[in-house]
């Protein structure tokens, strides 16, 4: 018998529409996208479905509107699927504001609220570095260890730092923008196999978002955070957290700590999970889940037509 886990992804997965197939069709999705609409004072909803892509990916839009989708095909395999969350998913997980989809949907606090977290948040992490001072890069078939030696090597005189390990190879790094071209020339002389920057706006992961850290330390303080009803993941311990202090800590730090999604996934694997399903828009983390273990079963599920496939499989 399968054991499940469902994972919520992060920044990067966004597309113009997303969700709006599942708004037409549902109720229940139409209601998540309107609870989050109420929450922020604005039609984030009609940027989700209609773009232009530019406001759609900026962070304060981009961090809420991922959650929405993913609260929105949750709410449509609960109310309509009659999915049993608690009788039938081990696991919760997300990649980066992935985590605040992944609490909600574990209860630990609503919808309204995460969209309210995630927009301050997504305001704070953009406000933390003047544009154009920081920036991020992939590194594809590099080692933690080669890494780590890039950052140390690169960053002199600035700031350079492991922002995701990705796993399957991947790990992307972030800091200050001259450390970030330092890391590319390093890399290429290294032989990685590939070193390529990233389109963000900001460093995000590393210690020049500090002062957004602080932001969220105060908004998390205030925040009516409650246990999930299934265990939770989070990205900078690679374990799970019940206890609601637990987690404002761990959303706290994850603001400038490492996502470290690779041992997240072996720790899930590791009490037997055999099951990934990401929940909401894109399929990036099913990618990373079979790169990191070629022996689980992935599907994403973010349309009526994925939704009635994964019921069926229940």
């Amino acid at each position: 018998m399968a054991v499940y886990a469902f994972i919520f992804p992060g920044q990067g997965s966004q597309s113009v529409g997303m969700g709006a197939e599942l708004a037409a069709a549902f109720p229940s999705a139409r209601a998540v996208f309107e609870e989050v609409d109420d929450a922020l004072g604005e039609k984030l909803s009609q940027t989700i479905f209609e773009g232009p892509m530019e406001a759609l990916t900026s962070t304060e839009n981009a961090q809420p509107a991922l959650m929405a989708v993913s609260m929105a095909v949750l709410r449509v395999l609960e109310e309509q699927g009659g999915l049993d969350l608690a009788g039938k998913v081990t696991l919760l997980a997300g990649h980066s504001l992935g985590e605040y989809a992944a609490l909600a949907a574990g209860r630990a606090f609503g919808v309204a609220d995460a969209a309210r977290l995630l927009r301050t948040r997504g305001l704070a992490m953009q406000k933390a570095v003047p544009a154009g001072e920081g920036g991020m890069a992939a590194l594809i078939g590099a080692t933690l260890a080669q890494t780590q030696e890039i950052c140390e090597k690169a960053g002199k005189g600035g700031v350079l730092e492991i922002a995701n390990d990705n796993g399957g190879g991947q790990i992307v790094i972030s800091g200050t923008m001259a450390a970030i071209d330092n890391a590319i020339t390093l890399a290429k002389e290294m032989k990685i196999k590939r070193a390529v920057k990233l389109p963000v706006s900001a460093p995000f992961h590393c210690s020049l978002m500090r002062p957004a850290e602080d932001v969220m330390a105060e908004a998390l303080a205030k925040a009516d955070i409650a246990a999930p009803i299934i265990p939770v993941i989070t990205n900078v311990t690679a374990d799970k957290v019940s206890d609601p202090d637990a987690i404002r800590q761990a959303l706290t730090k994850q603001v400038t700590g490492r996502v470290r999604w690779r041992e997240s996934v072996e720790a899930m694997t590791g009490v037997g999970v055999d099951t990934f399903i990401e929940i909401g828009a894109g399929k990036v983390l099913s990618g990373l889940v079979r790169r990191i273990d070629p022996e689980v079963s992935t599907s994403s599920v973010g349309t009526p037509a994925e939704i009635e496939t994964l019921l069926k499989s229940f």
